[in-house]
């Protein structure tokens, strides 16, 4: 890609950021949205992570560090009530961006960092970017940097135990300083405002967590016995591990003890999961005709057991006629010739036979289908049965699986940073390091044409099979030209690990599931089983800062109340789950939920499991309080503890996202099917190998 290219490139992304992470996050000053619109993110980035410049995210820096994420910065950065024409002291450099937005708005900037060599290297960048109003210090940021005090403003980018004395001192008489206090899971962003010589005035603006701030008056460096000091010796550089939306000054507390109270006295127990009365539930999803049924992770037994149990209900009860399930078409379609009873010869491949295998190929699973097969039989006209579909039309895991096992042959180091950026398409990852890792090396890039090619010529193969054996007027050939004709920007998009696969992949479900109900006609009324992050509208969550929609959201914005969305969480138990992309199964703990979590609310409430109809709650306090900001986790087929925070929490106003949550405050992994029980099985058996 060219000069002129990516700079225009960047330059729409950055406009983007502004309008859907800022102002959409309730930032509203015109000088901080100018400051963030004018400064040039990927300028101060490793030219590995560039592309990378306008994700929700912090980002690696080097020296373990980050630059923050674009919103933090704009936050802070707002806090301080900057006018123009004020004397700024930043304790924090990093790699010098929110120095430079400061720049943007005050007169002069003085900013320290902690780390030399960041210190330089922030130094040059912005020396070459023309900000010539800010000086960069090495040194001990802590101590501020008496030489050019007093200060309009000072903003520290690092959490202290405390606010340090001497940068409250070097505040003029109506100076505002900004900075994290607390422990290093809990710290309070704070605003102190200098009212005279010695009176200060503190506020909490909201909860966040930011990295240690080391120094004499921070939190003493777990890496060293001293530290040398050059001047006044600069802390560390910006790492907000979490960057809070405007909503958030109004998320539960973590001492919140009405919100669980109030869920108590609202929600249905569910005393046990197989003979539980299911009428209120079915009453409340009524004429619904598409029924969105969650899951929290890919490998949780008790999501699988309970989304088949209503979906057996709704079948049975409501004549739902048609299954829709987060899964490649193909492999499904194994599925579906199964418990229709139709006499399909065997396929070439083995369903469900790529990672993540246990996502289907599990007893839960394996025990609706085989419920569902002995339902269709009790059903003489074909057509009346109920069927079993693949929302991925272009096969996802299984394109997946071609890429890697191409760059394995050409490009091993390729292939390395193929399972990275796999591990990251999910709207919920935001681990700096991540990103590091995914950074482009080796033949990766050159690599890009060959693979799409072959994955469309893997697609064009699919649809041949799916005409001859499908035998569905569904897979028409104006529809087989749509997707090839859209397969190009797919497979690149995927390829990328990153861009707008998610929203391609999630209209392309959408498209998939309108299609069946088309085709099957007026009566027909679907069940589709996919993850929270697919069906829980995303408009109510992270993902619409990021320009992100779904497959929950679309089908609300298409059918209206006639879509009825349920998303499924727990507190702590163990999860089928890999650590990494293509790694083989685990069982690992899950571990509890994180304070002001919607998790830790409900676990809170005191019942171990329990349904709650978050669109028919009474008027009143439990319904606002749903509708407010908390975290929520989210475990795909990978599950990272160790950057739990990081990589596998958002946030998302509960009420807004689902019409129904499910609780069950302590599950069990799924369990992988047990292959020697298969012996003995037709080739036709969906789960034969």
């Amino acid at each position: 890609m060219s000069d002129v290219s990516n700079h225009q490139t960047f330059e729409k992304q950055r406009e983007a950021m502004v309008r859907r992470q800022i102002q959409a996050r309730g930032i509203r000053a015109e000088p901080v949205l100018r400051a963030m619109a004018r400064v040039p993110r990927e300028a101060f980035l490793p030219e590995a992570i560039q592309e990378f410049a306008y994700e929700d995210s912090p980002l690696p820096i080097g020296e373990q560090q980050t630059i923050s994420q674009p919103y933090i910065v704009a936050y802070m950065t707002d806090a301080l009530n900057l006018q123009g024409g004020e004397r700024v002291l930043e304790v924090g450099t990093g790699s010098g961006y929110a120095a430079a937005v400061l720049a943007e708005i005050a007169r002069e900037v003085y900013t320290v960092e902690r780390h030399e060599i960041l210190a330089r290297q922030a130094e040059g960048i912005l020396r070459v970017r023309g900000y010539d109003n800010v000086r960069v210090i090495h040194g001990d940021g802590t101590r501020g940097w008496p030489e050019a005090a007093p200060y309009d403003a000072i903003v520290v980018a690092a959490g202290g135990p405390a606010v340090p004395d001497s940068l409250k001192h070097q505040l003029a008489i109506g100076g505002r300083l900004v900075i994290p206090v607390g422990t290093s899971s809990i710290q309070a962003l704070v605003r102190v405002t200098r009212v005279d010589e010695n009176e200060f005035r503190e506020e909490q603006l909201t909860g966040v967590r930011f990295v240690p701030l080391v120094g004499d008056e921070g939190w003493e460096d777990p890496g060293r016995k001293s530290i040398n000091f050059v001047g006044n010796i600069a802390e560390p550089g910006p790492e907000a591990e979490d960057a809070p939306s405007a909503a958030e000054l109004r998320r539960p507390r973590p001492d919140d003890t009405a919100t669980p109270a109030l869920i108590t006295s609202a929600a249905q127990p569910i005393d046990d999961l197989d003979s539980v009365s299911l009428d209120m539930l079915l009453a409340r999803i009524g004429p619904a005709r598409v029924v969105l049924i969650g899951e929290a992770s890919h490998g949780t037994s008790e999501f699988y057991r309970f989304r088949a149990r209503i979906t057996r209900e709704l079948i049975e009860k409501q004549g739902f006629n048609l299954v829709a399930v987060e899964a490649d078409w193909p492999d499904a379609s194994r599925i579906d010739h199964y418990v229709q009873h139709r006499e399909v010869a065997a396929s070439e491949w083995t369903a469900f036979s790529r990672f993540p295998t246990w996502m289907w190929r599990n007893e839960e699973v394996r025990e609706f289908v085989d419920w569902l097969r002995e339902h269709n039989a009790g059903i003489d006209d074909p057509g009346q049965r109920v069927g079993f579909h693949g929302l991925d039309l272009y096969s996802l895991y299984t394109s997946i699986h071609e890429v890697l096992e191409y760059l394995s042959r050409v490009d091993p180091e390729a292939a390395r940073v193929a399972r990275e950026r796999y591990g990251c398409l999910t709207p919920w990852q935001s681990d700096p390091a991540t990103y590091g890792r995914a950074a482009v090396s080796g033949r990766y890039r050159e690599c890009q044409t060959e693979v799409v090619a072959m994955l469309g010529d893997l697609l064009k193969k699919r649809l041949d099979y799916a005409a001859e054996h499908d035998g569905s007027a569904f897979l028409n050939a104006v529809q087989n030209a749509r997707l090839v004709t859209n397969a190009e920007r797919y497979y690149r998009s995927l390829y990328e690990g990153f861009a707008d696969s998610w929203n391609l992949r999630d209209g392309h479900m959408f498209e998939t599931l309108r299609g069946l109900l088309e085709q099957r006609g007026s009566d027909a009324r679907a069940v589709v089983w996919a993850h929270n992050s697919h069906l829980g509208d995303a408009s109510a969550t992270d993902m619409a800062a990021r320009g992100e929609y779904n497959l929950g959201q679309l089908c609300r914005q298409t059918y209206g109340n006639g879509a009825y969305l349920i998303g499924f969480g727990t507190h702590g138990g163990t999860v089928a789950a890999a650590s990494n992309w293509d790694g083989p199964m685990e069982v690992r703990e899950v571990r509890p939920s994180l304070p002001e979590s919607w998790e830790r609310l409900c676990h809170d409430a005191g019942i171990p499991a329990f349904m709650l109809g978050l669109g028919h709650t009474h008027p009143g306090q439990l319904r606002e309080r749903l509708l407010e900001q908390a975290l929520e986790r989210a475990i795909g087929v990978i599950y990272r503890p160790e950057t739990e925070r990081f990589s596998h929490y958002f946030m998302a106003r509960l009420a807004a996202q689902f019409d129904e949550y499910i609780w069950f405050d302590q599950t069990r992994a799924v369990t992988p099917l047990d292959t020697r029980r298969l012996d003995g099985m037709p080739e036709t058996y969906p789960f034969a190998t």
